[in-house]
């Protein structure tokens, strides 16, 4: 079980940094883009939707939503992309995720709040075309194979000194209702990472004072929204009654259980990183 799962990460690292080192920006929105509307499969049955057919139905309102998203961003292969459309974007919906934080830390009192099938369908979209307009937004940015790069290793940071915390030290319990097994030690464990990060970025990048101070609210939000977003989907699938997501990525469950951090992290990290200004 170990082996296979640190094949089909390797595939899966493999295959992702080829596609954001080697398609344009346009092509890799589009590569995303798909990713999400299968995502949107998957959360259709975290919402509790058992038909075929309308999980389909689902599936294809999302993807009307990233048509939708991809016509305000502008999004083509030869024009600009409407950046300020798109901090608008986010700055009306990424608040959101404090809302979903509540939740979590409610469980499973607030499941009256969002436990019914509807509510967390649009749940899902809350969820999902955020994380699509985010990545959008960051790949037609300067650098921005580089800043995708960054929040994908601020999660994985995050979640590797979460892990190996939590385990040595690991005594007091984050949300034992909805995720027993995270703790507040590795919570500040994942933290300690990414502020190594931070240090060897600005010493790396001869960052100037205010500029690593910057970076440093930059990866540190990121890195505490990844928990959030880890969290929203553990408490829907412990609600719903289901270990994972899907079972397409053998050792990994679903597309969600892989990217459930980044639908939180993504989005958090684009709209401060656009409203800082920072230049890296």
């Amino acid at each position: 079980m170990l082996k296979q799962r640190i094949v089909t990460a390797i595939i899966i690292a493999v295959i992702f940094l080829s596609a954001l080192f080697v398609l344009n920006p346009f092509a890799f929105s589009l590569a995303v883009g798909v990713i999400v509307i299968y995502g949107a499969w998957e959360w259709s049955d975290l919402s509790g939707i058992n038909s075929t057919l309308a999980r389909l139905a689902y599936t294809l309102v999302l993807s009307g939503l990233l048509v939708v998203t991809a016509y305000v961003l502008r999004l083509s292969p030869t024009e600009s992309l409407q950046f300020d459309a798109g901090r608008s974007l986010l700055l009306a919906i990424v608040p959101w995720w404090a809302v979903a934080l509540l939740w979590v830390q409610g469980y499973p009192s607030s499941a009256v709040l969002w436990g019914s099938r509807w509510a967390r369908c649009v749940m899902g979209f809350l969820v999902l075309v955020p994380t699509w307009a985010a990545m959008v937004i960051l790949i037609h940015s300067a650098k921005g194979e580089w800043m995708i790069f960054l929040v994908v290793m601020i999660v994985a940071c995050a979640d590797i000194g979460a892990y190996f915390s939590g385990r040595r030290f690991g005594k007091h319990k984050l949300a034992p209702s909805v995720s027993p097994k995270k703790t507040w030690e590795g919570l500040l464990g994942g933290v300690v990472v990414n502020a190594i990060v931070v240090l060897l970025l600005g010493v790396f990048l001869a960052l100037d004072g205010r500029t690593w101070l910057l970076l440093a609210l930059v990866i540190m939000g990121t890195a505490l929204a990844s928990v959030v977003g880890d969290l929203l989907e553990s408490m829907v699938k412990r609600h719903r009654g289901i270990k994972d997501s899907g079972n397409i990525l053998p050792g990994h469950g679903g597309i969600l259980d892989r990217v459930d951090s980044l639908t939180a992290a993504m989005p958090v990290f684009t709209l401060i990183f656009i409203y800082s200004d920072i230049q890296l």
